[in-house]
C-alpha cells in the first residue's frame, strides 16, 4: 500500500478552498454562509475486527482499519466540499473533524467548518 492510502485532505483542483484557520492570507470574507458539514457513518466489519484484535494482542499499526478511517474523512470531506457548493461557497473556514461511536454499530465522521465567499484583497 501506498502512501496516498493513509494520506487524506483536498484534491487539489477543488473549486472550494477548504482550511482550518479563521480566514485565508491574501483573501478578504465577503459572505459568510454558515455551517456546512459532510456526515458519514460506517460499519464495521467481521472479517477486519477479528484481525485487528488479533493484531492487537501483538501490537502495531491496524493498517486496514486506517485505510477505512482515510476513506471515511476523505467521504465526509467531499460532502462537505458538496454543501458547501451548493450554498454558494467558494471556500470553507475553521475546518473541522469529528468522529464518535455510533450505537456499538459503527464510527460517525463528522467534517464540519463555515462556509464563507472570499475575494482577493486589492
Amino acid at each position: 500500500m501506498g502512501i496516498e492510502e493513509f494520506g487524506g485532505g483536498q484534491q487539489q483542483k477543488s473549486d472550494v478552498l477548504v482550511v482550518t484557520t479563521n480566514d485565508v492570507p491574501g483573501y478578504h470574507v465577503e459572505r459568510v454562509i454558515g455551517e456546512v458539514f459532510g456526515l458519514t457513518v460506517r460499519s464495521r466489519h467481521l472479517g477486519s475486527q477479528i484481525g485487528a484484535g488479533l493484531k492487537s494482542l501483538v501490537g502495531g499499526e491496524l493498517r486496514g482499519l486506517t485505510k477505512t478511517l482515510v476513506e471515511t474523512r476523505n467521504q465526509a470531506m467531499d460532502r462537505l466540499v458538496e454543501q458547501a457548493k451548493a450554498r454558494g461557497a467558494n471556500a470553507v473556514l475553521m475546518f473541522r473533524f469529528d468522529v464518535t461511536e455510533a450505537a456499538d454499530v459503527g464510527t460517525e465522521v463528522c467534517a464540519y467548518g463555515t462556509a464563507v465567499v472570499i475575494t482577493p484583497r486589492q
